[in-house]
């Protein structure tokens, strides 16, 4: 099974990134809505809207999305502020928050899991100040 693709919003496509098979990347990522992770990536902070890692690709490091599907490897911490899809052929390692998860039989989890609710902010959120 491939990668998710969503439907072009507002008639344009999301600004994409594909990591292929056999490709390396390390560093940061800006201003991508979508990651595509086929080979091999290691980053440090990432926010963007989607995360797919198909068979046989890793990210390690820290992502913050909306959205990830995970058929290959994820190392590190994953927040999905919506849908966490773990698929069998997936492995979570380390640290996963979420909204909703859903892991089809022979997906692996080794780490610590967090389910966010109605009342979690996204840390970057302080809430609003109150006013009389």
């Amino acid at each position: 099974m491939g990668p998710i693709r969503p439907a072009p919003r507002d008639g344009a496509e999301r600004r994409t990134l594909v990591v292929g098979r056999g490709i390396s990347v390390q560093g940061t990522v800006q201003d991508a809505e979508r990651l595509v992770v086929e080979g091999t990536v290691e980053a440090s902070m990432i926010h963007a809207t989607e995360l797919a890692i198909a068979h046989g690709g890793m990210f390690k490091g820290e992502i913050e999305v909306e959205d990830a599907e995970i058929a290959g490897t994820m190392n590190g911490t994953l927040t999905a502020r919506g849908n966490l899809v773990l698929r069998a052929s997936g492995k979570l390692l380390g640290t996963a928050r979420y909204r909703r998860l859903q892991v089809e039989e022979g997906g692996k989890i080794s780490g610590q899991l967090e389910m966010l609710n109605e009342d979690t902010r996204p840390p970057e959120l302080p809430l609003a100040a109150e006013t009389d």
